[in-house]
């Protein structure tokens, strides 16, 4: 069984995708780019402004999933120039201060809309 998770409050499918799903009491979210959900656009700036842009729209899925990012336990973070990885980071560690999720990070060849990062994550549920 699965469930589809929309939320208005983040960036739409640009594609045949959903936001997230969750199965098997899982939450998988979509890979998110840096769109700011009230104009579809990417928010300006560079890595770190566009970090938080992602992490935000995933924190926003999350929570419509009934999660958040504290039971994050996987991420999946793509970049286009893995020289950004530092600056990424130091964002990151913000959103993740305590025993962080398991993570891996690669450099791709392109990203959707000419984004410099992409992230998609593996949560679970809130306990109730």
């Amino acid at each position: 069984m699965k469930t589809v998770i929309r939320t208005e409050k983040a960036p739409g499918s640009a594609g045949p995708y959903s936001q997230a799903i969750i199965a098997n009491g899982f939450i998988f979210t979509a890979g998110q780019v840096a769109l700011d959900p009230a104009t579809n656009t990417l928010v300006e700036g560079g890595i770190q402004e566009q970090t938080r842009q992602v992490l935000n729209n995933i924190k926003t899925v999350l929570e419509a999933a009934g999660s958040d990012l504290e039971h994050v336990v996987k991420a999946t973070v793509f970049l286009a120039d893995i020289g950004d990885f530092q600056a990424m980071n130091e964002v990151y560690t913000t959103f993740f201060p305590v025993d962080p999720p398991a993570r891996s990070a690669f450099q791709v060849g392109h990203l959707p809309l000419d984004a410099m990062i992409e992230i998609e994550t593996i949560a679970l549920p809130k306990e109730d």
